[in-house]
């Protein structure tokens, strides 16, 4: 026998709630919702789902999920487990044993002036910066974590050492020069405790530190209340942003914009 179709009722039923969990006005409230509670609201993306923890691992599926059509149900879920992220990392799950400098470094525009400039003047713009950058790192005592396309994720031992490693990777980037371009490099510190996975590092020191490169500025570099305390009172000039805050990063987090003093 054929299963009974549904009733009307029922498919009417069925047609409100999908309407519902479509509604844009649903999405934003969701989302602005996410804004207003602990934890990372960028929670779901790339980057803060790379590890391979429960929480990383269903988000992900949500966000397949969603890839062609956007929910409130995929928003609460990920609500849901941003919130659980969040009591994870306060009850000091997630982090590792030993206090590292992350540095994270990317060209300013760089995806824009590729698609004018051509791939054989990209791949060689970023020959000659990885060429410049990557000794520059290692100079300071960073290991080079991972190639990112247009950027370097390092670690460093302490703080002043991944930001005078910022300085000169900027420094040596702004003599570069293909076809009339010449690169802008931004930069983010955060000094933490990420879990360390083979060569790699997870978690939420992580994403800390790949949030403020991203919200720097060209030639700037931003780093972390915790970074901060750690760098020494002269050599360094430093502007707190205090109406800043990097997206996705901890809303209470102290962000400071730091220059090399003349």
């Amino acid at each position: 026998m054929e299963p009974e179709p549904p009733r009307p009722r029922f498919r009417r039923l069925v047609e409100a709630l999908r309407r519902t969990d479509e509604n844009e006005g649903v999405l934003r409230a969701a989302r602005a919702g996410r804004e207003l509670l602990p934890g990372d609201p960028q929670f779901g993306d790339e980057l803060s789902t790379a590890g391979g923890r429960p929480s990383e691992i269903l988000a992900r599926h949500l966000m397949e999920m969603g890839v062609k059509r956007p929910s409130a149900t995929r928003e609460l879920g990920l609500t849901a487990l941003q919130l659980w992220q969040a009591v994870s990392e306060s009850a000091g799950r997630g982090h590792g044993t030993q206090h590292v400098a992350i540095l994270f470094t990317d060209l300013v525009g760089f995806s824009a002036w590729a698609l004018e400039a051509g791939d054989e003047a990209a791949l060689e713009l970023l020959r000659q910066v990885a060429s410049a950058a990557e000794p520059a790192i290692r100079e300071h005592g960073g290991r080079i974590v991972k190639r990112l396309g247009d950027g370097h994720m390092a670690v460093f031992a302490d703080a002043e050492a991944a930001v005078r490693a910022a300085f000169d990777v900027q420094a040596q980037v702004a003599a570069i020069e293909v076809e009339g371009h010449r690169p802008s490099l931004r930069a983010g510190v955060h000094l933490g405790s990420p879990r360390k996975l083979g060569a790699d590092y997870l978690g939420v020191d992580v994403n800390v530190a790949a949030r403020l490169a991203d919200a720097a500025g060209g030639g700037e570099v931003l780093v972390s209340g915790p970074a901060m305390e750690a760098l020494p009172a002269d050599g360094i000039d430093a502007k707190r942003l205090r109406r800043f805050r990097a997206k996705g990063a901890p809303r209470e987090l102290e962000v400071y914009a730091v220059s090399p003093r003349a």
